[in-house]
């Protein structure tokens, strides 16, 4: 039986929570939940969609994992009735409460009483690992609900438009904290066990239930205000409270900023950022709890590096903008969740960019999430940014590339076609229709081009000289990764084009919206020896095609510097996947890649004791690169880099001269990527001893890199061990496969050995699919794609079926590129060798 309930306009769920936790966090019993439900508010729809307005004897509801043992009905002024059957439908994780007697319409109260376990399966209401200064493995109790998961920790109607306000009592032992959604209003002896409290929190706001949140613990917190007043915590693990004080900056900084942004003042009297052990997700924008694994929240100001200070920033600005765009208005239903989170991936850059220019974000958007969405998208197996979702499965295969990082980029590029005018709707037809009469642009049409159909287009390009002006022919097919296609049903899109000059590469000469197949576009007042560029800030989400004449009269420009990094990025990034899609042959695009590489390889081979020196004194963007180029020498056996690394390694470990942070991860890469079983021993014991699960991770994303064939086993058990944390799992094998072909081999053997055990670790949530991806993706052999396939044919993992799909569309087209290109490949890097060094 399908059946969704809808709660009409003017009337509010309202759910009272009292959870008893036992000492020691392995089980919790809801005591009792009260829902005030005015039944004439509700509407029961059958797979006949039979519309139930009158009364009726039965009330469904979502229920997942959990035993009801009693549920009544009270209606307003009249006796309780007793549900006499609870009918589960687990399969679409509902429960149907039958009772004796008609229930009329009319308000009333709906009561319900029922256990459930803390599981180890990170979603619902769960319980988390983690170790005490002492040394001792305690647990907390923490919630994470999205996307459908609050049905495991209450029944209740699980639906982002069916918002409620929620008043929660914890009940839960005296020496943990107990944190909620909204404010401490009371905390009391529990009159029943002297050893418990009862602590009451302030009534919610009306909210979706993926929202609500509660963790019962053991931590310290830092405390500020923002400008505007509202009360920041940032909670840590007992002892490390001073690892919490760069969120609480940022989160400080950034509230005021989107409080001017949206013009709402933000609705909470609190916000607590806390740090969760275990947890599967980055972070988790709970109204007012905002949850994050550590690693996104907690900075050791010696023993944290660049990358992360930034991955903190971004992420506790990602989630501080869910406060508004989210929780405060909501999408209807999953199918709009690009625009929740495609939002939010795109204004925590914007936050970041104001509150630390220095980090030039923009740029790292493109390299990052911009790039990211271009590739998934170019694949036959993508799908549009709206889709339609039913089971709770399709929605975890949603959270992927498209809805957050295609979304962000569809926004970024809308952003700028109308200006700073967005604001925090939900309804994505009523959004393009403010923005319509705010900019008297045709945004409606625009945006449904890039919402509701797959892909994007490649802009081609050709020009002429006549006199002073330049007359450009441009024109728009779709992008596939497999090829240039001939389809007469090719689909268009409403595309806003921007064009600059060499005059002024910084500034839009000309914007234009390409409507059309194609179009000629006049530019007035260029030089013959002036060039032009398309997409400048590369802010437009397609690929360019330019004609042989106009791709070289762009490299003065890149030689020169004066073509900005951001579309230098762009241009050599569109350039490499047309040369793997095979539009143009790798010989077409040596001399432009050659000239656009950024890095000096020749200065830094011969400059290493400098990628070495001191880096406290070094720029945010210096500290990136300079362990970007050790990692790329020290891997490709550099000499000058691989004995400064093993010597700096060995002081490191002896305790004489400690590694800075920027340096360890490409320093750790070097020593193992040439190094033995003594390493790899090193190693796994530097990581037991380590403190912070940022220096785990660390050593766990390079732990793969082990060459022999025996001691990447060592690291693939290891990633099963109880030494590396559930979520980590995946970066550990992903580790082992993204470094060489032997480990690839060895991780998908892993994984199909393993696979019964790690499906059932992550209980078909997005790791899943990111563990498929990781782990497959980058093979090169076309009967490795049949291999996938057959395997996942055998062994379902329902929210990954797009991922498997997508991966063995990867791994084809892999095949081919190496194929037709390798040998000239080869010959043009022999061509380019260097004399030893």
């Amino acid at each position: 039986m399908s059946c969704h309930v809808h709660v009409k306009p003017g009337f509010s769920l309202c759910i009272t929570a009292d959870i008893v936790v036992a000492a020691n966090l392995t089980s919790y019993l809801l005591v009792h939940q009260t829902a005030a439900l005015p039944t004439k508010s509700f509407t029961f729809t059958t797979p006949a969609c039979r519309n139930v307005t009158q009364g009726t004897n039965q009330i469904v509801m979502n229920c997942a994992d959990i035993d009801i043992i009693t549920a009544s009905f009270v209606p307003e002024g009249g006796e309780e009735i007793n549900a006499t059957g609870f009918n589960y439908q687990n399969e679409d994780e509902k429960v149907t409460l039958c009772f004796p007697s008609i229930l009329q319409k009319g308000s009333g109260s709906l009561k319900i009483d029922f256990v459930g376990e803390l599981n180890d399966k990170m979603k619902g209401f769960y319980r988390s690992k983690y170790m005490t200064p002492s040394g001792e493995n305690r647990y907390a109790a923490v919630t994470q609900f999205e996307a459908t998961d609050a049905r495991r920790a209450f029944p209740c109607w699980d639906e982002p438009a069916i918002k409620a306000t929620f008043d929660i009592t914890l009940i839960v032992p005296k020496d943990r904290i107990a944190l909620s959604n909204m404010n401490v209003v009371d905390r009391k002896p529990y009159p029943e066990d002297h050893s418990l409290v009862e602590v009451k929190f302030a009534t919610t706001p009306i909210m979706s239930t993926y929202l609500v949140a509660f963790v019962i613990g053991e931590y310290d917190f830092v405390e500020s205000q923002s400008s505007d007043g509202v009360t920041v915590r940032v909670y840590t693990p007992v002892g490390k409270a001073e690892q919490g004080k760069f969120a609480l900056e940022v989160a400080t900084k950034t509230l005021p900023f989107y409080k001017d942004y949206f013009s709402v003042p933000y609705p909470l009297p609190k916000i607590d950022l806390i740090a969760i052990a275990d947890f599967a997700a980055g972070a988790m924008e709970n109204w007012g709890l905002v949850t994050y694994r550590e690693t996104a929240l907690l900075i050791d100001p010696k023993n944290s590096c660049a990358s992360s200070r930034q991955w903190v920033a971004l992420v506790v600005g990602h989630e501080l903008a869910h406060q508004w765009f989210g929780n405060l208005v909501t999408m209807e239903w999953w199918t709009h969740l690009w625009l929740n989170e495609g939002f939010a991936s795109w204004i925590e850059y914007l936050c970041v960019d104001h509150c630390f220019p220095e980090y030039d974000i923009w740029t790292q958007f493109v390299s990052a999430d911009y790039t990211r969405a271009l590739d998934l998208d170019a694949l036959d197996n993508s799908h549009p940014i709206e889709v339609d979702v039913g089971h709770p499965s399709e929605v975890d295969e949603i959270f992927d590339a498209i809805s957050y990082s295609k979304g962000a980029s569809v926004i970024r590029m809308l952003h700028n076609y109308i200006g700073d005018e967005v604001r925090g709707h939900v309804q994505p037809a009523d959004l393009w229709e403010c923005l319509e009469q705010a900019s008297g642009k045709p945004i409606a049409a625009v945006m449904n081009s890039w919402t509701k159909q797959m892909g994007f287009p490649i802009i081609v390009v050709d020009q002429e000289q006549h006199g002073s002006d330049r007359v450009l022919k441009i024109s728009q097919k779709k992008f596939c990764a497999s090829g240039p296609r001939n389809d007469e049903n090719c689909p268009n899109w409403m595309v806003p084009i921007s064009i600059c000059t060499s005059e002024d590469p910084s500034c839009t000469k000309m914007k234009v919206l390409l409507d059309q197949p194609e179009t000629t576009v006049n530019v007035t007042n260029i030089a013959p020896d002036h060039w032009i560029k398309i997409n400048p800030g590369t802010v437009g989400f397609y690929r360019i095609q330019y004609s042989s004449a106009m791709l070289e009269s762009l490299l003065p420009g890149i030689r020169d510097l004066t073509l900005l990094p951001v579309d230098r990025l762009g241009l050599q990034n569109d350039l490499f996947s047309l040369v793997r899609r095979h539009t143009l042959k790798c010989q077409v695009t040596h001399k432009p890649v050659w000239i656009l590489r950024n890095v000096k390889w020749a200065f830094y081979t011969q400059m290493t004791w400098l990628l070495f020196s001191p880096v406290s004194r070094s720029g945010h963007l210096d500290a990136l690169l300079r362990g970007l180029v050790l990692g790329k020498l020290g891997k490709a056996g550099h000499k000058g880099t691989l004995e400064e690394a093993r010597r700096r390694f060995r002081e490191h470990v002896e305790g004489k001269q400690i590694l800075p942070a920027d340096l360890r991860s490409p320093v750790y890469l070097t020593v193992l990527k040439h190094g033995d079983s003594t390493t790899l021993d090193t190693m796994l014991k530097l990581h037991k001893q380590a403190d912070m699960q940022e220096e785990k991770n660390r050593i766990e994303r390079v732990l793969g890199a082990i060459p022999a064939p025996d001691l990447i086993q060592r690291v693939l058990n290891f990633a099963l061990s109880e030494e590396v944390r559930p979520q980590d799992t995946v970066s550990v094998i992903g580790g082992v496969a993204g470094s060489s072909k032997q480990g690839r081999k060895a991780a998908w053997k892993f994984v199909k050995d393993n696979w019964e055990e790690l499906h059932n670790r992550y209980q078909g949530g997005f790791l899943i699919s990111r563990l498929i991806k990781l782990t497959v993706d980058g093979f090169a052999i076309d009967k490795m794609a049949a291999e996938v396939k057959s395997f996942f044919e055998s062994h379902h993992a329902p929210a990954a079926e797009r991922t498997v799909q997508q991966c063995c569309e990867n791994i084809l087209l892999n095949a081919a590129w190496l194929k037709r290109d390798a040998e000239d490949i080869h010959q043009y890097l022999l061509q380019r060798k260097a004399p030893p060094v």
